[in-house]
């Protein structure tokens, strides 16, 4: 495995892998890497001959009082992980390697509409950041695929979007969320958990799993199921941003005949932000 630092020698390594042929596959990650960024890799092994991924924590997507600062960082871990998976090329950048102008003054890509609700409600500056780094790393990698998790479903559906708009030649993927034994879905924030907390956490998947056994036995509440949902969800601890029933395909409000919907969920439990969705199918 090959691990450069900067663009040009990205560059580089990137003209020997094509001119081996083959396709390349990439997965952009904020590191701290986990058996879901694994799974991630896998694909990308078999789906393409190269697989090039990115570790790198972007700043634009954290907001003030967010946890940029404190985001864990294990590289020495990360590479281990990554060479055993046989990855081709990782990718090490620093904040002046994807913006050499500086963050305050640099060029950015929104995606307008899914980049303001949900996630983008709470987050207002987030997805901005999200859409402009991974726009930034498939002008350097120019992969002819991409790989993502489905955690983040609303992130998912906005780089979708962000590269039908913008015409780029690239295949995105998604891979089912990877999840503990006990159902909660793996995340780098998880590790911010206590004893307590951790035994706590998995009542925000329960609480989805519920939404979808209401909403495929027919119950078409919504609004209702929501609350309720909530107010579980405060009695287990946590803090809820939201819980929301939306339509798959685009993240909009259901509508009659609508049946492929996803339910999402944020809340906080103690200063952790945890996140997570469950595919909902009414027959």
């Amino acid at each position: 495995m090959d691990i450069t630092r900067d663009t040009a020698s990205l560059r580089q390594l990137l003209h020997l892998l094509r001119g081996k042929g083959g396709r390349v596959a990439f997965v952009p990650t904020m590191g701290n890497l986990h058996e879901g960024h694994a799974r991630l890799v896998r694909h990308a092994r078999a789906t393409a001959r190269h697989v090039v991924v990115s570790v790198f924590v972007n700043p634009l997507q954290f907001a003030a009082g967010e946890d940029f600062d404190n985001y864990p960082v294990t590289r020495d871990a990360d590479a281990t992980l990554l060479e055993g998976l046989q990855t081709d090329v990782l990718f090490l950048p620093g904040v002046e390697d994807i913006y050499p102008g500086g963050t305050r003054a640099t060029t950015t890509v929104v995606v307008p509409g899914l980049n303001a609700i949900l996630e983008g409600e709470h987050r207002p500056t987030h997805f901005d950041g999200v859409s402009t780094v991974v726009a930034r790393l498939f002008g350097l990698v120019q992969p002819d695929i991409a790989v993502f998790g489905e955690k983040d479903y609303q992130q998912l559906l906005l780089i979708r979007q962000m590269v039908a708009d913008l015409c780029m030649p690239i295949q995105i993927d998604a891979i089912p969320t990877m999840r503990e034994p006990d159902g909660l879905a793996m995340s780098s924030r998880n590790s911010y958990l206590g004893e307590a907390e951790r035994q706590s956490a998995v009542q925000l998947y329960k609480t989805l799993l519920d939404i979808r056994a209401i909403v495929e036995g027919g119950e078409q509440d919504f609004g209702g199921i929501e609350v309720a949902a909530c107010q579980q969800l405060e009695e287990a601890g946590f803090v809820p941003d939201y819980v929301s029933i939306r339509c798959a395909t685009d993240l909009a409000m259901p509508v009659a005949g609508d049946r492929e919907l996803r339910a999402l969920a944020a809340a906080k439990l103690g200063t952790t932000r945890l996140i997570d969705n469950v595919a909902i199918s009414i027959p």
